[in-house]
């Protein structure tokens, strides 16, 4: 007997402009004046950059910002590979017709989204040079494929980040391109508003969320030992719901931040003992 044919085809559909907005607030704790100077330039329609380390909480200020302001918010996360076309679109065959598909930053443009490029150093030059349009008094995206002009929905911002940590000949944002944008500066939050972030991400009680903190600052000074990146507050919070769902601290630590963070025997050693002294 021949065996039953399963069906693994999937109903599948373009996404619309209503699946991008942010349905619930996220919880985010201001660290300075970001939210009144995000508001402002987007009032202003000013084209705005995200400054700062990896888990420092840029990409949750802005599912926030998203959702203050009722906007959606269309996040592409940028590669090497990322072409013109994966953002602007690109002609599809559909049956027997050939059809435009809009991208991403397209549909954006079109319904006064916040578009937000993720870590825009990764994607290539030639590829970001198509947002320079949109970052000045024209705000317009052009699709040459078609021969179309977009001008910019009076909602749309466009949004960039990028982690100045990561700056090489190779990967670093042309200043052509940065000089574009206002800047916000993110950092790790200060010891007692990383604590109230631990306390209601991770659900653990106050002295719980002191030691992490601590833990935070001391891994933090090995980068000026060799780390090459200190502990993100996201690593943290990771580190406190594994704690709270009843792991061990130190295997918790261990899985969150000591192997997280290096490959490195002495690294991984230093962090260890770290963690065996609050723990």
């Amino acid at each position: 007997m021949q065996p039953k044919p399963v069906n693994t085809t999937t109903k599948s559909r373009e996404l619309a402009i209503e699946d991008y907005f942010v349905r619930e607030e996220p919880f985010y704790v201001p660290v300075d004046r970001e939210i009144e100077l995000f508001e402002a330039a987007f009032k202003l329609k000013l084209p705005v950059m995200l400054k700062g380390p990896t888990g420092c909480g840029k990409t949750r200020f802005l599912e926030h910002m998203a959702w203050r302001l009722s906007r959606p918010l269309v996040t592409i996360a940028c590669h090497e590979d990322l072409t013109a076309s994966d953002l602007v679109g690109r002609f599809l065959l559909k049956g027997q017709e050939t059809k435009w598909s809009d991208g991403p930053l397209s549909l954006a443009v079109k319904h006064g989204a916040l578009c937000y490029l993720d870590e825009v150093v990764e994607a290539r030059k030639d590829t970001t040079v198509v947002i320079h349009p949109l970052t000045d008094d024209r705000r317009i995206l052009p699709q040459e494929k078609r021969g179309v002009v977009l001008e910019a929905h009076p909602d749309f911002l466009l949004v960039i980040s990028y982690n100045p940590g990561y700056q090489s000949v190779t990967k670093d944002l042309k200043h052509s391109t940065r000089q574009r944008f206002v800047a916000l500066d993110f950092t790790y939050p200060p010891p007692e508003k990383e604590r109230t972030i631990l306390m209601a991400e991770a659900e653990i009680d106050e002295t719980m969320a002191d030691r992490l903190v601590k833990l935070g600052e001391m891994v933090r000074n090995l980068k000026q030992h060799g780390l090459e990146e200190g502990i993100s507050t996201r690593l943290l919070v990771y580190a406190g719901k594994l704690i709270s769902s009843g792991y061990d601290p130190r295997l918790a630590c261990t899985a969150a931040v000591t192997l997280a963070m290096t490959d490195d025997p002495d690294m991984q050693e230093a962090i260890g003992e770290i963690v065996a002294g609050l723990f």
